[in-house]
């Protein structure tokens, strides 16, 4: 489904569509960070996701505080966004607080493969970083990705490279001088 614009019939978070052009404030961000990191498909599932975590996370922040429940369910959260590379701060200092102010779209948006591959230089805007990702040029770790939907947390961020025989990658071999002979067949 092609992205609608603001004024368009669309759904807002809490699963209510509106036709009114003052739509809420949460889905202009949401369809401005469509446009801006050139998401092809509108899908809702990342919406659904942070609804689910904003919840999980008030339900976890009425528990009282020294239930081992919520101690060991805090945790597993906390951590679980910080590998994920969500949550901005370290995971000793993160607080469930911090769930509801820094898990947003945008959050969710920043992580995507393209963006990943900009803020690496990689590629020079998101939209080239799109279309050589669908191109088949870029792998993480040892599987090629076509998908530019793909999420990558903070461990994987290092091994964002290109495809080993890739165009790209040559021409960029070639620039720096250090084509290899053996590279060419």
């Amino acid at each position: 489904m092609p992205a609608t614009t603001i004024t368009e019939t669309q759904q807002s978070f809490d699963g209510t569509i509106s036709k009114n052009p003052a739509i809420t404030r949460s889905t202009i961000d949401y369809a401005g960070y469509v446009q801006a990191l050139s998401i092809v498909k509108l899908v809702d599932i990342q919406l659904i996701i942070l609804k689910s975590l904003k919840h999980l996370a008030h339900r976890l922040a009425a528990l009282p505080p020294d239930s081992p429940f919520r101690q060991k369910h805090e945790s597993l959260l906390l951590s679980k966004l910080h590998d994920m590379g969500i949550l901005p701060s370290t995971f000793s200092t993160a607080k469930l607080s911090e769930v509801e102010k820094s898990v947003t779209v945008s959050a969710f948006c920043r992580r995507r493969l393209p963006v990943i591959m900009t803020r690496l230089r990689m590629a020079e805007t998101v939209q080239a970083a799109t279309t050589i990702i669908e191109q088949g040029h870029v792998r993480v770790g040892t599987e090629t990705i076509t998908d530019t939907a793909f999420l990558v947390t903070r461990s994987m961020e290092d091994f964002v490279t290109w495809v080993d025989g890739s165009k790209i990658k040559r021409n960029i071999l070639r620039y720096r001088e250090k084509l290899d002979d053996f590279d060419l067949l």
